[in-house]
């Protein structure tokens, strides 16, 4: 795990300082809201609609047990006992007073963490699949390369001020867990077919929001010591040609579809060119340096498969579906990753109480080398537990509501928090995520169907992620009625897809009868062993459409 050092320690507390007398000019009356408006967001503080939100910043979504401890503490001592974890692998308070937001920030520094750059238009939080260093499909573990974009983004003096938010994921996977292709710039290690040498393929131009779009692959192999230049190269690009006159138009991807693949791709090809690679790109030593960080923890040489995990398993039958549902294989033999659901029939999803992130980093702490992961999907990870310890693990987990063995079911719902906390949403998510959860709260019929990704959004702008599930849930305000619309086909995976509308919008109340009949056509219609997107894609929307009109002329 990356450590400060003197310059970052020293550039954290400054920012604190600088953060502390502004809020009190704001408080004193002396910036208007207004005024002030731009100094919190670079500190990630928003105006919510019943109060300030502060978003943290979790580079890559990893944490020590110490600094999860401390988000506990914050979240009891300023918050409302919990936090939420988000799609970006962040963690957001919602109820934090501006005059602690100071000595919150003092909090965060003191375990190297911060706000800085989770808000505004600029680089933000870099994020990155949350098995990585342990994936067995790993190629490299992304991690360092995060790291250096970190350091080479933060406070970067051209792209302090670009024309929206710029958004960056990277995995080292052959499987993606990273949702890359959604994303301004996306980053996929990989090999180069003719000599084997590791290296990049970069796409541009993902994205969310009110125009979904998929990233477009603009270098199919750029050397590794190129990285930063290249970078540079496109948000100069960006930051030169992006439009600025409708902030609606002004994300990479609508600049990458308006001038084309190719002609973006030549102009960033020419600017790169152009640039003083060897003054941009990191030096070989610092990467080096920043790699060592993420060496792997000393695991102990195991058997591959634990006699004391098959006893426990064969001994009790919720243990073993929780183990068949919420662990991953892992690249040293006789571990495995663990994911925590953050999903429990009937919550929030995403949330985690005061008491649960202190239970969660004190299993980390003995149990996986002191180490925790926040996944996109809102959940957390264990990354490196020991099969003969997993029994344990789950013993602990279930009474405080963390053992739900729903990981990629029906019920693992990523949700944005919606009008229930957000200015900029039109409709509720969590009650809808709520609803559906207790519709298909049977474990058996959950497992039965299988693999299926639903996404809720409570307005346009998409944080959660409704466009690439597999069933996406879109809340829009209609002449004053929260109105709910569904797509179908959507995919965050390496075969990136966006939804389609099924048809017209529902009331909040019809959503689980929709759900249920469009998993009613699945049922009837897969093959054997064929997972929902793949039952999608054979048979295309027109039986789904079809069940989903029956449905809304019923209610009509």
């Amino acid at each position: 795990m990356y450590r400060y050092d003197e310059f970052d320690a020293r550039f954290v507390r400054d920012r604190v300082a600088q953060f502390r007398d502004q809020v009190s000019r704001r408080l004193d009356g002396s910036l208007t809201e207004d005024e002030f408006k731009p100094l919190r967001l670079k500190n990630g503080v928003y105006l919510q609609l019943h109060a300030y939100m502060l978003r943290i910043a979790i580079p890559y979504g990893t944490l020590s047990s110490r600094q999860m401890r401390q988000l506990a503490y914050i979240g009891e001592r300023y918050d409302r006992g919990y936090g939420h974890f988000t799609t970006r692998q962040n963690l957001q308070f919602n109820w934090p007073k501006l005059r602690d937001v100071p000595a919150i920030l003092d909090l965060l520094a003191d375990v190297e963490m911060h706000c800085i750059q989770t808000s505004g238009n600029c680089i933000r939080n870099v994020t990155a699949d949350h098995f990585a260093g342990v994936a067995q499909d790993e190629i490299e573990d992304p991690r360092p390369v995060c790291e250096l974009i970190r350091q080479w983004s933060t406070a970067h003096p051209e792209f302090s001020y670009l024309p929206r938010k710029f958004k960056i994921a990277v995995t080292g996977a052959q499987d993606d867990r990273a949702v890359i292709k959604a994303h301004d710039i996306g980053i996929r290690i990989l090999r180069h077919p003719a000599t084997g040498e590791t290296g990049y393929e970069i796409s541009v131009g993902g994205g969310l929001g009110r125009t979904p779009m998929i990233g477009k692959v603009v270098r199919d192999f750029l050397p590794k010591a190129d990285l930063l230049a290249y970078l540079e190269a496109v948000m100069r690009v960006y930051n030169l040609e992006g439009r600025r006159d409708n902030k609606y138009k002004a994300r990479v991807k609508i600049l990458v579809h308006e001038i084309g693949t190719e002609e973006f791709t030549r102009r960033v090809d020419a600017e790169f060119a152009r640039l003083d690679g060897p003054a941009i790109n990191a030096d070989p030593e610092e990467v080096a340096r920043i790699a060592a960080y993420f060496a792997p923890p000393p695991y102990e040489a195991l058997p591959a498969e634990s006699a004391a995990l098959a006893a426990a398993t064969a001994r009790d039958p919720n243990f073993a579906r929780w183990v068949e549902t919420n662990t991953t294989p892992h690249r040293a033999p006789g571990y495995v990753a663990v994911t925590v659901s953050l999903k429990p029939i009937g919550l929030a999803p995403g949330d985690a109480t005061s008491q649960q992130m202190r239970l969660v980093a004190d299993l980390a702490e003995r149990y996986s080398f002191d180490e925790l992961r926040v996944t996109h999907a809102q959940n957390l990870v264990l990354p490196h537990v020991r099969q003969d310890e997993l029994f344990a693990i789950w013993q602990a987990l279930g009474p405080a509501g963390l053992a739900t063995a729903n990981l990629g079911l029906i019920t693992d719902i990523i949700a944005c928090p919606g009008l229930d906390y957000c200015a900029l949403a039109t409709a509720r998510s969590i009650p809808i995520a709520q609803a559906i959860q207790q519709r298909f709260a049977d474990q058996q019929r959950q497992a039965a169907i299988g693999e299926l990704n639903i996404k809720i959004s409570g307005c346009i702008n998409a944080c959660g992620h409704h466009h690439v599930g597999h069933i996406g849930i879109l809340g829009l305000e209609k002449r004053g009625i929260e109105s709910y619309q569904i797509t179908l086909g959507g995919d965050a995976t390496e075969n990136a897809a966006i939804g389609e509308i099924l048809g017209p919008g529902l009331a909040a109340e019809a959503v689980p009868d929709a759900i249920e009949a469009i998993v009613g056509v699945y049922e009837r219609e897969r093959r054997d062993g064929e997972r929902f997107i793949e039952t999608v894609r054979r048979i295309g929307l027109a039986p789904f459409k079809s069940a989903f009109r029956e449905l809304f002329d019923a209610a009509a």
